[in-house]
C-alpha cells in the first residue's frame, strides 16, 4: 500500500469519525425531543481494484420501532376519547348535583315536597303559599339549567369537531408534502432525517385526533389509514368534511338532519365513535354531541313529563277539567307527548297559580280551576298535590328500569346512571392513560440511550485519533522523502 492511498484512507476515516461524533451530538442533544428517532451512521468500506480505498459514509438512518411507535399512537387516541367523555360526565354529574348539596335536583325536588308539607299545615298563610311557588319555579330553573349545561356541551362538541376536522384536513396535506420533499432529498442524495422527524410530529397529531395506522413505503414514503378502515393518505391525502351548525336545541339530531355529519373527500361517512373516524377525540365529540348529552336530556325530559303528569292525574284536582295542565305546564300549554324532547328546559309552572304571571296563590289550596277562594283552613288539595309529589310511579319515558319511583326517586336514578358511567368512564381513562404512560416509558427506553451515546463516541473518538496519528506518520514520512 503507498503512501498516497493510506493516505485516503485515514482521511476517509477521519470524516466518518467526524461524522459520527456529529451523529452522537445529535442523539444526545434530542434525546427528549418529541417526534426525535434516533440517528445511526451508515458505513461501507470502498474498495479499488482488490485494494481497501477507505470507508464510505453511505447514509444517516432514524432507528424506531414502528410497530411500537403505531402501538403508542393508539394509546394516544384512545386516552384522549376516554378523557374527553370523562370530563362531559363529570361536568354533567356537577350540573345534576349531588344530594344534599343546595341547589341540587335532589334538593330542588325536597324543597317542593317540604314546600306542600309546610303550606298543607298552614293552609292560611301566604307566605307558605308563596314558598311553594318558590321551590316549584326553584326546581323549574334548575332542570332549565341542567337543559342549558348539556345543550351547551353540545355546541362545543360541534365546534370543537369542525375545529379537528380542519386540522386533520391540514396535517394530512402537510403530511402529503412532506412525503414529496424526502423523495426529493433522497433523490439528490441528502439527509432527510430532519424531515421525517416533523412528519412524525403530525403524525403523532393526527393519531390523537383518529386512531391510525402507519404503513411503511419505498423511498421513506408512508400511508396512513384509520383502524376504522378509512384511508387518509395513499397517494394523496384525504379531506374531511363538516358543517357546523352553531346554535344546538335539544330536539336537533344528527338523524333529522338538523345537524351534520362527517365525509371523507365528500363521501358521508359513518359518524359515530364506532365509526371509520371515531375512537380518538374526534369520535369522542361526536359521541357528547349525539350520544351521550341526548341521552342524559331524554331522562332529564321524562323527569319533566312526569312531573307534569303527577299533578295532570283526573280527579287529583277537582277544578281542572280534562286536558288542560295541572301545577306544571309545557311553556303553559297540556302536555303532548309527540313533542316530550325539549321538555326540562320549557318546563313552566301554570300561570293561575303564580302572582308574578297575574295568578292567585289561593288556588294552590283551593284548586287551578277555582274561580272564587274557598275555605281558608281546607289543606285536603295541598296534600293531594304533596302525594302527587311522593306516589311511586312508572315513567312513561326515558329509558329507566321500570320500577315505580317517586319524582325524587326518579331525579335519583337520573344521577345515579350519570354517576354509574361517570365511575366507568374514570375507570377507561385510568387504564387508556396507564397504557399511553407504559407505551411511552418502552418508546423512549427504545430511543436514545445517552449513556450508549456516550459509549459510542468514546469509540469514536479513539477512532478518529488513529487516523490523525496514521496522517501524521504519513507526513512524517512524505517529509523525510522529500528532504533526501
Amino acid at each position: 500500500m503507498g503512501l498516497s492511498t493510506t493516505l485516503v484512507n485515514a482521511l476517509s476515516g477521519l470524516n466518518a469519525a467526524a461524522r459520527g461524533a456529529e451523529v452522537v451530538s445529535s442523539n444526545v442533544a434530542n434525546a427528549r425531543t418529541p417526534g426525535f428517532a434516533r440517528r445511526e451512521l451508515n458505513l461501507s468500506a470502498m474498495t479499488l481494484g482488490n485494494n481497501g480505498a477507505g470507508v464510505r459514509i453511505d447514509r444517516v438512518s432514524r432507528s424506531l420501532n414502528q410497530f411500537l411507535l403505531n402501538d403508542r399512537r393508539i394509546a394516544d387516541a384512545d386516552a384522549g376519547n376516554a378523557t374527553v367523555r370523562t370530563d362531559f360526565l363529570s361536568a354533567a354529574e356537577s350540573a345534576v348535583g349531588q344530594p344534599g348539596t343546595a341547589g341540587s335536583l335532589s334538593d330542588r325536588l325536597a324543597a317542593l315536597g317540604q314546600a306542600f308539607l309546610l303550606a298543607a299545615s298552614r293552609p292560611d298563610a301566604p307566605a307558605r303559599l308563596q314558598s311553594v311557588v318558590t321551590a316549584a319555579n326553584g326546581l323549574i330553573q334548575k332542570l332549565a339549567q341542567v337543559t342549558t349545561s348539556l345543550q351547551t356541551a353540545r355546541m362545543d362538541a360541534d365546534a370543537r369537531i369542525d375545529g379537528l376536522t380542519k386540522e386533520l384536513t391540514t396535517n394530512l396535506g402537510q403530511i402529503d408534502r412532506l412525503n414529496a420533499d424526502i423523495l426529493t432529498e433522497h433523490s439528490s442524495g441528502r439527509d432527510a432525517t430532519a424531515l421525517m422527524d416533523q412528519r412524525q410530529k403530525l403524525v403523532d397529531r393526527v393519531a390523537v385526533i383518529v386512531p391510525i395506522r402507519e404503513v411503511a413505503r419505498p423511498h421513506d414514503q408512508v400511508s396512513l389509514y384509520t383502524t376504522g378502515g378509512a384511508i387518509l393518505l395513499e397517494g394523496n391525502p384525504a379531506t374531511i368534511g363538516f358543517t357546523p351548525v352553531g346554535v344546538i336545541t335539544a330536539d336537533m339530531t344528527l338523524a333529522s338532519g338538523a345537524l351534520h355529519g362527517l365525509t371523507i373527500n365528500g363521501q358521508p361517512a359513518l359518524s359515530t365513535d364506532a365509526g371509520a373516524l371515531g375512537g380518538g377525540l374526534l369520535g369522542a365529540e361526536l359521541a357528547i354531541r349525539d350520544g351521550l348529552a341526548p341521552g342524559i336530556q331524554t331522562q332529564i325530559d321524562a323527569l319533566a313529563r312526569d312531573l307534569v303528569a303527577r299533578f295532570q292525574t283526573p280527579g287529583l284536582d277537582p277544578t281542572v277539567a280534562p286536558g288542560q295542565p295541572g301545577l306544571f305546564t309545557d311553556a303553559g300549554a297540556p302536555l303532548d307527548p309527540l313533542t316530550e324532547t325539549g321538555l326540562a328546559g320549557r318546563l313552566r309552572l301554570n300561570a293561575l297559580v303564580d302572582p308574578a304571571q297575574g295568578g292567585a296563590l289561593w288556588r294552590l289550596r283551593d284548586g287551578i280551576g277555582a274561580t272564587a277562594p274557598g275555605n281558608v283552613g281546607n289543606a285536603t288539595l295541598l296534600t293531594a298535590l304533596n302525594n302527587a309529589l311522593e306516589v311511586p310511579r312508572i315513567p312513561a319515558s326515558g329509558g329507566f328500569i321500570g320500577a315505580a319511583r317517586s319524582a325524587a326517586g326518579l331525579g335519583a336514578d337520573i344521577l345515579s346512571q350519570i354517576t354509574t358511567d361517570r365511575l366507568a368512564g374514570d375507570s377507561r381513562a385510568s387504564f387508556t392513560t396507564a397504557r399511553q404512560s407504559t407505551l411511552t416509558d418502552l418508546q423512549l427506553k427504545d430511543g436514545v440511550d445517552t449513556d450508549a451515546e456516550l459509549q459510542n463516541l468514546i469509540s469514536i473518538e479513539h477512532a478518529y485519533s488513529a487516523n490523525a496519528r496514521v496522517i501524521k506518520v504519513v507526513d512524517d514520512l512524505m517529509q523525510q522523502l522529500i528532504g533526501l
